[in-house]
């Protein structure tokens, strides 16, 4: 059975789902195009930059004469360029398209330099490049000059930049998400009150949270009004109908303390019996014997001991197999019908009632076993419902409407527990009530 509380949290998961997803791509987005910018200031500073170091040192080495170009080069060269002069022509620069763009901005920087077959090349191309370049002289020598490591091409995305930039983006998605947790707070109540509801409870829901909320809660408190007050209507025509039904029975039973004939009055004083039966299990599946009991704390061993020793006391196959005291929290009577309705079962469809209670962690378990012919596999779950008779496969005939298990099933789903039906292997039926401790 689906929880609705669990719904409840699958719909705030998916919408936190749903802002981190948009978070997600709005923050790639961002750190891509950021990174697209400071990749593009970086390349501007750096032209710039590179631009006036050629123009100064194209000055200085053409202001020396060869023997002292060389040395004059080390001493150009800083921690940031690396600058060479050579006689001979370089060997021709490879394409560099990534690099047009750079040259072009080294060139608007410094006019100078567009008659010096500027040549620029990039070397170990990736996360982290250098930049190299060959620059002509006006006698025909090459300078030759490299940067150190700049930044350039593909996307630098520095983790300490990525993580500073997730923190507010993470604080914004908790705070949406409590405020979103926060709205849903209505929908988690209206959900628990469907639950209380279903156990005859009437359970009265604020009116809060957004228009669409407060219209769902309003609409969920006349609906629950309406469905107790169709409930109280027919348990109320139900007990009427009790009243009228056994003010006659009780008639006719006296009237059968007059029949002289033995035999007539031992069949119509069974009539009269088995009606009176049928009206009160009528009367016990629909609920129409007075307002519900409410739940209390009873030692469960004493009550299960009772009822088995009751039937011992018939003459009847019982036995208790269990603790001696065993605190459960129950609705009394209505446990002690179902239980009651279960052991009258075994004894006269198995023809005999072995009845076991014990606690497993967080559940007691009540089984009630006989040694008859069981049920058909395909048929335990039907009898579970109403007005089912099976008596083709108990092999006898019985009274009743078949409303028996059907009344185990209520009283017990009203705790909250289940009922099991399981052939044995050796032979009988076993019915397995499971509570919550």
């Amino acid at each position: 059975m689906n929880n609705p509380l669990r719904r409840s949290l699958g719909l705030l998961g998916r919408i936190v789902a749903i802002l981190l997803l948009t978070v997600a791509i709005e923050f790639g987005v961002s750190t891509l195009l950021y990174e697209r910018a400071s990749r593009l200031l970086i390349q501007e500073d750096e032209a710039r930059r590179l631009a006036e170091h050629l123009v100064i040192a194209r000055k200085l080495v053409v202001e020396r004469p060869r023997y002292e170009r060389p040395e004059l080069a080390d001493e150009l060269t800083t921690d940031r360029y690396d600058v060479h002069w050579t006689p001979t022509k370089p060997p021709p620069a490879p394409l560099t398209p990534q690099l047009d763009e750079m040259r072009r901005q080294i060139v608007a920087w410094e006019p100078s330099l567009t008659q010096a077959n500027l040549r620029l090349r990039l070397d170990s191309p990736g996360r982290r490049s250098a930049v190299t370049g060959y620059l002509r002289l006006p006698d025909g020598s090459w300078l030759q000059f490299g940067t150190r490591e700049i930044v350039h091409g593909g996307w630098d995305l520095a983790l300490n930049r990525i993580l500073l930039a997730l923190v507010p983006a993470l604080g914004l998605l908790i705070i949406g998400a409590l405020m979103i947790r926060q709205t849903l707070s209505p929908l988690r109540r209206l959900a628990q009150a469907t639950e209380r509801i279903g156990f005859g409870e009437e359970v009265h829901i604020p009116e809060a949270g957004t228009f669409e909320v407060r219209r769902l809660i309003r609409a969920f408190n006349v609906m629950q009004e309406r469905i107790h007050k169709l409930i109280d209507d027919r348990t109320q025509a139900l007990a009427a109908v009790g009243h009228d039904l056994r003010t006659p029975l009780a008639r006719l039973q006296l009237r059968l303390d007059g029949v002289d004939d033995r035999e007539a009055r031992e069949a119509l004083g069974e009539d009269v019996a088995e009606m009176e039966a049928m009206v009160a299990s009528l009367l016990a599946y629909l609920g129409g014997e007075g307002e519900p009991e409410k739940p209390v704390k009873i030692d469960l061993a004493v009550l299960v001991q009772t009822m088995v020793d009751n039937a011992t006391d018939r003459d009847l196959d019982a036995a208790y197999d269990g603790p001696e005291h065993l605190d459960a929290v129950v609705r009394k009577l209505s446990l002690r019908r179902a239980l009651g309705n279960l052991i009258a079962n075994a004894i006269h469809y198995g023809g005999s009632a072995h009845v076991t209670l014990f606690r497993r962690d967080d559940t007691i378990v009540i089984c009630v076993e006989d040694k008859g012919p069981g049920i058909p596999e395909d048929q335990l779950e039907a009898v579970l419902q109403p007005f089912i008779r099976l008596d083709a496969a108990r092999g006898r005939y019985t009274g009743g409407l078949g409303l028996g298990l059907a009344i185990v099933v209520k009283a017990v789903e009203g705790e909250g527990g289940t009922l099991h039906l399981a052939n044995r292997a050796e032979g009988g039926l076993r019915a397995e009530i499971r509570l919550p401790a």
